[in-house]
């Protein structure tokens, strides 16, 4: 990103004698902060060519008056997340429940099952999460320790290893990745299980 400022009228130079310097370069010479320039009465400044992530924009400042003025017609602002925490299931009969909640929704789930002691697990865990992103809220993303739920849900399952992720849909499991390689070979065997899974 590069910024330039620019000054309108030479009598801002006046502004170095209206306050006493905070900072000093290695030269001696002190300079007065921006936000003591904004807030000063003083001649026009500008500041031009600010790129914030795509947006061009313009920032005037004159004496009590701020605006912005953006070469973008209009800003939209994407309401979608960057990323989706996995909720915890702890027992059965919340797995019961998301189920028949799901059911109801017509809406289909991934479940991540992992355990503290699994490295890959921990590693792959926020990638799943920041793909979840993509999916939000058409499916519906959850983890399970292994270790905090009994065995029965565990053993219906069917799971053997850690990481396994699996996609469930009427309350029945429809397809599963076993992520014991590479984080993003997961992922995109993840995602591809999502959309061969077709519109959700």
């Amino acid at each position: 990103m590069t910024d330039s400022i620019k000054i309108i009228s030479p009598s801002i130079k006046s502004l170095h004698l209206q306050a006493k310097p905070r900072s000093y370069n290695s030269t001696g010479y002190g300079f007065l902060p921006i936000h003591q320039i904004f807030s000063l009465s003083t001649s026009l400044v500008r500041i031009s060519s600010i790129n914030f992530d795509g947006i061009r924009s313009r920032i005037t400042a004159s004496n009590d008056t701020f605006s912005i003025d953006s070469s973008s017609s209009s800003l939209n602002i994407d309401s979608k997340p960057v990323s989706v925490e996995l909720k915890s299931i702890g027992s059965e009969e919340q797995f019961d429940r998301i189920m028949g909640e799901a059911q109801q929704l017509d809406q289909a789930l991934i479940i991540v099952w992992m355990a503290t002691w699994c490295r890959k697990c921990i590693y792959l865990k926020p990638k799943i999460e920041k793909m979840a992103a993509d999916y939000y809220p058409r499916v519906g993303f959850f983890c399970i320790d292994v270790n905090t739920v009994p065995f029965k849900l565990v053993n219906h399952a069917g799971v053997t290893k850690m990481p396994t992720i699996q996609l469930w849909k009427d309350g029945k499991k429809q397809a599963e990745v076993i992520g014991g390689h590479k984080a993003y070979l997961v992922v995109n065997e993840v995602r591809e299980m999502i959309e061969n899974e077709g519109p959700l």
